[in-house]
């Protein structure tokens, strides 16, 4: 299935290459780098999905200056929409009571370079396992897919297995993983990485990085045998790209829920 996506970086929604942006969420010497920015403003987004029945995306607010864009969002499609970016203990709840239908976690459950089990005990305690999403996107270092944290740029020591996942899924609902070598590329999906969350995997996942047509989203279908649904950015016509429809995509999840 597809799932859409909010990016909003300096309080814009943008479309960003992966691994490009650097500390506090601005371009510095981080060498950031930048598909899209629109015109339109977060709840127009979140107005769109809302009509086309898209639950499920994610609102990932990319450094500071974000709060207003993403409550906006949230308040358009209330229930619809998941939250992420730099979500802790603190303002995980906040966010859920302005309308997020579960928040997004990375780098807060994380400590010099190692997850931090207490911490997501206390996440899991305060909101409850079914309205949280661990992001554990990942770059390939060998021949196995480590963890990055801190915008992408730091590698953790969790690396991703049938183990972990399985060991993962008793602290949450769903798993959101982006391919961060490969992300806002537009050169097509990671199948080794689909492929081995449709097998690993054991609580719905959301694959993002490198969707270019829309054959990348029948391609993560077959893979992961339906277990693995598909976020498109860049190459989605209302984020300026030439590569993917919206309207294919809205067409292929009624598709696919006719066949349920």
């Amino acid at each position: 299935m597809f799932r859409p996506c909010i990016d909003l970086h300096e309080g814009k929604v943008k479309q960003i290459v992966g691994g490009t942006l650097g500390e506090g969420g601005t371009l510095g010497n981080s060498g950031l780098r930048t598909n899209f920015v629109s015109d339109r403003p977060a709840a127009w987004f979140a107005e769109l999905y809302k009509r086309d029945d898209l639950k499920g995306g994610h609102v990932i607010m990319l450094g500071p200056n974000n709060d207003d864009e993403a409550r906006a969002a949230l308040a358009a499609f209330p229930g619809g929409l998941q939250i992420g970016g730099g979500i802790n203990l603190q303002n995980a709840g906040v966010w859920l009571e302005a309308g997020a239908s579960h928040v997004i976690v990375t780098s807060w459950i994380f400590h010099e370079g190692r997850l931090n089990w207490e911490r997501l005990g206390e996440l899991v305690e305060a909101i409850g396992k079914s309205r949280l999403v661990l992001d554990l996107s990942c770059r390939k270092r060998g021949d196995d897919y480590f963890v990055v944290t801190d915008r992408w740029q730091k590698f953790t020591e969790l690396v991703l297995s049938a183990k972990t996942l399985e060991k993962l899924a008793e602290s949450c609902a769903e798993f959101l993983v982006h391919a961060v070598d490969v992300e806002g590329l537009c050169l097509g999906i990671d199948r080794e990485l689909v492929e081995k969350l449709g097998r690993w995997s054991p609580i719905p996942t959301t694959y993002a990085g490198g969707a270019k047509t829309l054959a990348d989203l029948e391609e993560t279908t077959r893979l992961s045998e339906g277990g693995v649904d598909l976020t498109i950015g860049s190459a989605l016509d209302i984020f300026g790209g030439k590569g993917v429809l919206y309207a294919d995509a809205v067409a292929f999840n009624k598709r696919m829920r006719s066949l349920l």
